[in-house]
Parts: structure tokens; C-alpha cells; sequence
């Protein structure tokens, strides 16, 4: 098939800039991007960036997503895909669940939101360069424009950052800004790639990617649990703060509306502990907006009303209060501890553990899924070891 055959064909609207080493199109309708992914088979990897914005929803709104290719024939261009002219998004959906290209993207969590919801599929596997970046000896959480600068020497602008990503027709600015970021992040895959390859953790970043795939595709709850002072809460108290939360997510993602938007967490926190019967006590107890409160009043009661027929047996556990003052010691010990291993490896302790993870480990809680494969190794067998001699 030729080159002409295979491609999109450009028409006169649509803009095509070379500029310090930037090429980029962008595809506008079904027929571009079908034909783009068929004659991009062959590539080992995908370079993928978004732009979205956040107006009053529960949803990121996707602006616009960043493609640049890794081997094939598409290799070589910034191809940037407009959701909003797509109605079949199928052929990208098709890519991003192909377990023979590995998708490439930086601090990838909102990215990740943003594909769950528009094409109902999470890239894998998930080559995060942030993630990489940590494991490769780099500072942790490094921003991307400090990464391109450490390993490619090129300061990227910021000039679109703010952009208004929804507007049509883009600008070429935003278009060439919108390309510069996903064809730099090639280079920065390919130094990241090697170094990690290198150092044997290749195989450890595309883990953290499955994990934040597996997290986020689980859609599991426990939003109660990072509201502050929850541990005081009694076990049925407990059970009703879980209990609105998960309503109120089911509400937001429903009606795509801000959380806060529904119940901010404090109202939800005093509807659990005073327990409202009925919509006068709601209006006495609770400080909800008044529009709040008629919209979302009687469902919030109904919610209350299911958690008084839960028996004693299916109540969660308190949850654990702060740290005592010999817990705290013991922690900076384990802090310390982490640090060690961290220096030996050559990577900050943050990539290897986060401080609630120490916490979990102190107080021999459940353990969370990500501490398997090299981390269990590397990291958790050896601090639980060291607890139990030496730091107890």
C-alpha cells in the first residue's frame, strides 16, 4: 500500500508546521485516525500526551490527545487527534489495549482518567517516564519540562499551559506546543529506556503502570478514609461515613459534577457522626447549601436509613488513630532505615515508599497490593526484617 493510500490526506484547513525539528498533523475526523493506527502497525511504542481541562466536573474534559510512534511508518510525526471531531474513537481504544506496544506517558494519572472515561480502556502496558525517571536514579516526581532539560538540554516553552484547550479551532501555537511536548518525551523514553534496562528495573516501571491501571480500573472505595478525623468515628459511624461517600461519587460521576458539589467532606463527616433522620434535621445539623440540600437531601437520608439495618458483623473496623509518641521514633527509624536501602539502590526513598506505606508497615496492617514483585524484595522484606531485630 503506498504512502498516499495509507495516510490521512490533509486538506487545506488542516495545518501542517515544521519548526525546530517539530512535524505534527492533526486528524479531524474517523477516517484519519483509522487510517493513521492501520498503517502505524509495526511501531514497538507510542508516545502519548493529553490535553484536558477540568469546568465544574467530576470528569477531566478531553482537549486533545498527543501521539508520536516508536518504529513504523507513523514514526517521525506528532499526531494530534481531536476527541472533539471523532465520534468512532475505536481504532486509538485498539491501540491502547495492544500488549505489543508499550504505551509511554508522564505522570500519567489524570491521562489514565481521561482514557478510562472517553474510551473505556487504560493504556498498557504503561511506560511512565516520571515513574522511570525515579527508578533511573532522577529526582522523585520530577515535572516533565525538568526532565526533557536534565536529559535532552532543551527548555521547553510554557507559553500554552494555560491555553484554553477547548476552543476551536486551535491555534498553531497551541498545535506546536501540543506537539513539542509528546515528540520530546520520545527522546526521553529512549535515554529513560536504556538506563533503565541497564540498571535491570525496566521490567519495575511497566509494574508501577500495571498497578496504576489495576487501581484505577478497580474503582474500589475508601474515599472515607482520608477524610480527616474519621479514626474517631465508631464503627456504625463508620459505616455510614463509607457509605455516603460511595453515594456521593456514584452521584458526581453520574451527573459529572465536583464531589464537592454534591457534599463537601465536612458535611459528610457530621452527617455520619449526627446521624439526620429526617430533612428538617438536615437542615438543622448540616451545613448544606440550601440547593444542595433539595436536590440531594432525601437521597442522603435513604443512604443514612440503609446503614441502620447493617448487622454489628458487617461494620468496618475503627480506623487506626495517629501514631503515639514511641510509634513516631520508631518511624524515623524506619525512615532511616528506608533511606539506606534507597542510597544503596541509587533512587530516592519516596520511589520506593511513601510515608503511609511506613505507617501500614509499622502497625503490620493489611498490606496494599503494590508492595509484591521488586518491591517486596528490594524494600519490604528487608525493612520487615529489620523491624523485627534491630528497629523494634
Amino acid at each position: 500500500m503506498s504512502m498516499a493510500r495509507r495516510w490521512p490526506t490533509r486538506s487545506a484547513a488542516v495545518a501542517r508546521w515544521s519548526k525546530q525539528d517539530v512535524d505534527w498533523q492533526l486528524l479531524e475526523s474517523d477516517q484519519a485516525l483509522a487510517q493513521l493506527l492501520e498503517g502505524a502497525k509495526g511501531c514497538t511504542a507510542v508516545m502519548v500526551d493529553t490535553e484536558f481541562m477540568r469546568r465544574n466536573t467530576f470528569y477531566p474534559q478531553v482537549a486533545l490527545v498527543q501521539l508520536c510512534f516508536h518504529g513504523g511508518e507513523a514514526a517521525g510525526t506528532a499526531w494530534l487527534v481531536d476527541p472533539l471531531r471523532i465520534e468512532d474513537p475505536a481504532p486509538l481504544a485498539a491501540l491502547f489495549a495492544d500488549p505489543a506496544v508499550t504505551k509511554v506517558l508522564h505522570s500519567a494519572s489524570e491521562d489514565l482518567e481521561v482514557f478510562q472515561q472517553w474510551l473505556g480502556v487504560l493504556p498498557q502496558p504503561l511506560f511512565d517516564t516520571q515513574k522511570a525517571a525515579a527508578l533511573a536514579g532522577m529526582d522523585f516526581g520530577m515535572g516533565y519540562r525538568n526532565i526533557v532539560l536534565a536529559l535532552c538540554e532543551e527548555d521547553l516553552p510554557k507559553g500554552e499551559t494555560r491555553s484554553d484547550w477547548l476552543q476551536r479551532p486551535l491555534t498553531e501555537s497551541q498545535c506546536h506546543y501540543a506537539a513539542q511536548d509528546v515528540i520530546w518525551l520520545l527522546e526521553v523514553y529512549r535515554e529513560l529506556a536504556v538506563r533503565c534496562r541497564e540498571s535491570g528495573r525496566y521490567d519495575w516501571v511497566l509494574a508501577e503502570g500495571e498497578e496504576a491501571c489495576a487501581n484505577l480500573a478497580s474503582g474500589a472505595g475508601g474515599y472515607y478514609r482520608k477524610l480527616k478525623n474519621a479514626w474517631k468515628l465508631r464503627p456504625r459511624e463508620l459505616a455510614r461515613l463509607a457509605a455516603i461517600c460511595d453515594w456521593r461519587d456514584e452521584v458526581a460521576r453520574r451527573e459529572d459534577r465536583p464531589r464537592s458539589w454534591i457534599i463537601d467532606d465536612p458535611t459528610c463527616f457530621q452527617a455520619a457522626r449526627l446521624r439526620p433522620e429526617t430533612s428538617d434535621d438536615l437542615r438543622r445539623k448540616l451545613e448544606m447549601h440550601p440547593s444542595a440540600l433539595r436536590r440531594y437531601g432525601q437521597g442522603l437520608l435513604q443512604v443514612l436509613d440503609d446503614c441502620d439495618g447493617l448487622p454489628d458483623d458487617a461494620l468496618p473496623a475503627p480506623l487506626p488513630a495517629p501514631l503515639s509518641a514511641a510509634q513516631r521514633e520508631q518511624l524515623k527509624r524506619l525512615k532511616a532505615r528506608l533511606e539506606a536501602i534507597a542510597g544503596e539502590m541509587g533512587v530516592a526513598p519516596q520511589a520506593l515508599l511513601a510515608n503511609r506505606d511506613l505507617e501500614i508497615l509499622l502497625r503490620g496492617g493489611e498490606e496494599p497490593a503494590a508492595w509484591s514483585g521488586w518491591r517486596r524484595d528490594c524494600v519490604i522484606e528487608p525493612l520487615r526484617t529489620w523491624l523485627q531485630g534491630a528497629g523494634a
